[in-house]
């Protein structure tokens, strides 16, 4: 039987306000995996666990049907110190819901569990669903969605809950670190001794801040590279540097690849570089494809993310959208707007009930 869509609508929002109540790090995911597996147990959904991470099949699942995975993380970033309310107090006022995760991605979450309940008894879909509540996406662990697909079936294509105002991104840009280590030699700062690795290194910096890579892409624009972190392993004011360390925050749209990055950045500058992963690359989905065309029939529109998520880390096409506002993930005082989570549960349904029944 088919749940009302305004209790599954009310009971969302009480679970986001129970999971924001319940602290869940990465790699510390335990107690807010549990209030996840009780609320779906609850609601009569059959559900397995590896480590951290919660899924279900819907309840007439088959195995000669295609499958969308409906998938959004439970873990958070810890609060920073300019929080002026209680990071886990879940408050509610002026139509928003505030706490740790509410936006990011909390609203998402509860949204894409209550779209699953409420096609979970539904008979004869054209699709499969499988729902799964993962960890550590918030440091691209290797203990999420990444260990999880090894469990899962086939999937076939994913709606990733990210906050995105319930926008379309249909592409996103990879992430790649590099860690970077100019060489010189040690010197007595007072004489004209030793060769200064961080002259070298502010050298190899100024190329990074000047490239300009040729390929720009429609949806995501010129790949960005920014130099985020510096230093030497020196103590003294009077040693020249032997050394200097400096890191670089890729992000690089869908047509480059990072081997060919790292070509293009090796021949370029004098230090070493190494990046940390290569597993974050980008992604775009094709326009054409039927969850966008869906999007496309209920008002949504389509433009590329900045920011990465776990649809990085799929081997199949995936559409992130989810409500929530990206710009307010990570802030001091968090929060989404209750309205925010009734609409995104109204459109994933909306969404999905074009392809699957």
């Amino acid at each position: 039987m088919t749940k009302d869509v305004s209790i599954l609508q009310a009971d969302a929002i009480e679970l986001l306000k129970q999971l924001i109540a319940t602290p869940s790090f990465s790699k510390e995911e335990d107690n807010s995996s549990a209030v996840i597996r009780d609320f779906l147990e609850k609601n009569e959904v059959k559900t397995e666990q590896h480590l951290y991470n919660i899924w279900a099949r819907n309840k007439y699942y088959d195995d000669n049907k295609p499958t969308i995975l409906l998938n959004s993380h439970h873990d958070t970033v810890k609060p920073n110190k300019g929080y002026t309310l209680d990071p886990f107090a879940a408050i509610e006022k002026e139509g928003k819901l505030f706490g740790l995760g509410s936006n990011d991605a909390g609203g998402s979450l509860v949204s894409l569990i209550a779209t699953f309940i409420y096609f979970y008894e539904k008979e004869d879909l054209k699709y499969n669903l499988v729902l799964a509540a993962t960890a550590e996406e918030e440091i691209s662990g290797y203990n999420g969605i990444e260990a999880l697909l090894f469990y899962l079936d086939k999937i076939d294509c994913a709606i990733v809950g990210e906050p995105t105002q319930m926008q379309m991104a249909v592409a996103e840009k990879g992430l790649m670190v590099l860690d970077c280590i100019s060489t010189g030699r040690a010197g007595h700062a007072a004489r004209e001794e030793g060769d200064n690795a961080v002259y070298k290194a502010i050298q190899d910096i100024g190329w990074f801040t000047s490239y300009k890579f040729d390929k720009v892409s429609e949806l995501l624009g010129p790949v960005k590279m920014s130099v985020t972190v510096m230093e030497t392993d020196n103590k003294a004011h009077n040693v020249v540097p032997a050394q200097c360390k400096f890191v670089v925050d890729c992000r690089v749209n869908e047509l480059y690849s990072f081997e060919e990055m790292l070509d293009i950045i090796r021949s370029n500058v004098q230090s070493e570089v190494k990046p940390r992963s290569i597993r974050l690359r980008s992604s775009a989905m094709a326009t054409d494809h039927p969850l966008v065309q869906a999007g496309l029939q209920i008002g949504r529109s389509c433009y590329g993310s900045p920011t990465t998520s776990d649809k990085a880390l799929m081997p199949f096409p995936a559409l992130k959208i989810g409500p929530g506002d990206s710009a307010r993930s990570h802030t001091a005082d968090e929060y989404i707007y209750v309205d925010e989570i009734i609409n995104g549960i109204k459109l994933y349904i909306e969404l999905l009930s074009k392809i699957v029944l």
